[in-house]
């Protein structure tokens, strides 16, 4: 029902109780348990501040789920919030980019969900987020921003024409752990216990004498080598099906929808028609792998706490990955042959000053001339990085669509549209002006603004790229802003 004012669910107030507890969990534990039997001076005093500070903070936290409501009167969102000065927010549902929704533990103990609302604004107030908020409200909100407008054949025809275009199984899940070498965060959680454990127990001799054992007996450590492995690759197993288990995309003709997760839950949707780019990285491995992933790049906020919620399944197969992206995004077709760099970009690259060797080198003359050799590694370190880059350096413009492509030991590869395009920057250099090319550099909404950028592109193809913009500005004043060097 619209036009009807409502309040966070209560159990608001016990999620920023825990979060208040988990900021100041030091000073309690350091009062009331390090300094427990001390009732005299100073921390007489802070004792009681602090019992007096926590009661005003709860205080402040009921008022605060008093006073804050939100309605919904069928086109925008109405937020009023405020204890002693008053504050309205209109948040229409066409400004809305992306919906996110989590489900953590503490949210499935609840039986609670979590609710992100994220317009296209860059502001503080840009997202509308709702802590923490039951199963049903969580989709009823959801269902009137998605669909805003239409009638109820409309939103029926929608439901009846979402399709599953992919669902991880086993054999996914198996792959993403390998690929994403998961399973060494084992040593650093051991490392890390242990640090914790020596704190209180005296860990130094038990490891010494644990260590001359081995010594002693060295055929024991290719038992305890498999073992460890063994863990290490379970552990990273586990960790990839809670992250990425049951990873489902879908799609109906408006929206794209992706959910991941087992214990932890999420689920994101994004409006075909505001995606603003698409960003393809290939890792090293990845790449040994036939792997890529996949991201939909909006004007909305697309990192959520720790959670990215953009990312479409990030261990998929490279051709698969590029199959399912043409499915989704008719309009954005990605290119897998595309224009190289011409030869004599590679002597440009190579004979560009080596800054980093030469403060590498002066570092390690002045405070370690033992270690100068290490500035050769730097340089021969730099001379890969740019033939790499050289090699794996490409640009296309096909239609109204731009692709460009760069890197060496990763990837990474721009697809955006024309129209999509907010500023273009074209610059030059001394040495780039001795070569006849340039730099592109390409800004698309996002939050924050998503920058791409390729260098050393033919001057004859920078001034095309300039003209291609620069027919669309005429039609569209104030949308995109070019700026040209004179070559």
């Amino acid at each position: 029902m619209t036009g009807e004012q409502r309040r966070f669910h209560p159990a608001w107030i016990l999620i920023e109780a825990v979060s208040f507890l988990k900021n100041t969990w030091f000073i309690i534990f350091f009062l009331f348990v390090f300094r427990a039997g001390e009732d005299t001076g100073w921390i007489v005093w802070a004792k009681y501040l602090f019992i007096a500070a926590a009661v005003l903070t709860m205080i402040h936290m009921v008022l605060k789920w008093g006073f804050h409501t939100y309605e919904m009167n069928g086109h925008a969102f109405i937020f009023r919030e405020g204890i002693l000065v008053k504050n309205q927010r209109n948040i229409p549902f066409e400004r809305i980019q992306n919906t996110f929704s989590e489900t953590n533990f503490v949210h499935r103990v609840l039986g609670m969900t979590s609710l992100t609302l994220e317009t296209g604004a860059n502001d503080d107030e840009a997202s509308v987020k709702f802590p923490i908020i039951t199963k049903k409200e969580s989709a009823r909100i959801t269902n009137f921003v998605q669909n805003n407008n239409r009638t109820e054949e409309a939103v029926q025809t929608v439901s009846n024409n979402k399709s599953i275009y992919f669902q991880s199984t086993k054999k996914d899940n198996i792959k993403a752990a390998f690929t994403s070498l998961s399973f060494f965060a084992l040593f650093p959680i051991l490392f890390a216990l242990y640090s914790q454990a020596d704190d209180f127990f005296n860990l130094e001799d038990a490891s010494k004498s644990a260590v001359e054992y081995l010594q002693q007996h060295v055929w024991i450590l290719l038992p305890l080598f498999v073992a460890a492995l063994a863990i290490s690759v379970l552990v990273g197993y586990i960790q990839t099906v809670i992250k990425y288990g049951r990873y489902e995309i879908s799609a109906d003709e408006e929206r794209i929808y992706i959910s991941k997760g087992t214990i932890n839950t999420s689920a994101f949707s994004i409006q075909k028609n505001k995606v603003q780019a698409i960003h393809i990285k290939q890792s090293l491995i990845k790449r040994i792998f036939g792997m890529a992933e996949i991201k939909l790049i909006s004007a909305g906020s697309t990192n959520i706490g720790e959670q990215e919620t953009n990312s479409l399944y990030p261990f998929m197969a490279k051709h698969e990955a590029y199959e399912l992206t043409n499915q989704l995004l008719p309009g954005y077709r990605i290119e897998a042959r595309m224009n190289r760099l011409p030869k004599k970009v590679l002597l440009l690259k190579l004979i560009r000053p080596y800054y980093a060797t030469v403060i590498a080198g002066a570092a390690l003359f002045f405070f370690k001339p033992e270690w100068l050799w290490a500035a050769g590694a730097v340089f021969l370190l730099s001379i890969v990085s740019r033939l790499l880059d050289y090699c794996f350096t490409s640009y296309l413009r096909n239609g109204d669509c731009v692709q460009i492509r760069r890197g060496g030991l990763t990837t990474e590869t721009f697809l955006t549209k024309r129209k999509r395009i907010q500023q273009i920057e074209i610059s030059h250099s001394w040495l780039q002006r001795k070569f006849q090319t340039g730099t592109l550099q390409f800004s698309n909404r996002a939050k924050p603004v998503h920058v791409s950028t390729i260098q050393d592109v033919p001057r004859e193809d920078v001034s095309s790229f300039y003209r291609w913009i620069k027919g669309v500005s005429q039609h569209k004043e104030n949308e995109t802003h070019s700026k040209m060097n004179n070559f």
